[in-house]
């Protein structure tokens, strides 16, 4: 199980990272394990503004769909459109190709409230 130390995390499953205002969100390593094969993306808050814990999304697998949470309030500014004809990309490498969304955060240092990586770990017991 992967959990990179240069990100944060939410109880919902969900990484972020920040660069200055910008942040890149997705699901963890563990979500997608428990989730199973990923066959559907469903992304449609592009430019809306959303509080931190609201809805922006959701992500089906050949059993289930899950809500997906936005981790801090902002505007979300650009999806993973590659995901729409390639959802196994959050399957193969949900740190990378599999990012989710982009967003301008609100307030950056509500960052340091999320989950650091060892947190995330006890909290999924991995």
């Amino acid at each position: 199980m992967n959990f990179p130390a240069n990100l944060r995390y939410t109880k919902d499953h969900e990484w972020i990272s920040l660069e200055g205002d910008i942040a890149t969100i997705g699901i963890t390593d563990f979500a997608q394990g428990e989730l199973g094969d990923i066959v559907y993306v469903d992304i449609d808050t592009i430019g809306q503004h959303l509080a931190a814990e609201s809805v922006f999304g959701t992500v089906e697998a050949v059993k289930t769909v899950s809500d997906l949470y936005l981790p801090l309030t902002g505007t979300i500014t650009e999806k993973n459109s590659s995901l729409d004809n390639a959802p196994e990309k959050v399957n193969q490498d949900p740190y990378g190709d599999g990012w989710m969304i982009k967003m301008k955060v609100d307030d950056p240092a509500d960052f340091a409230n999320l989950l650091d990586s060892a947190a995330y770990q006890s909290l999924t017991g991995a």
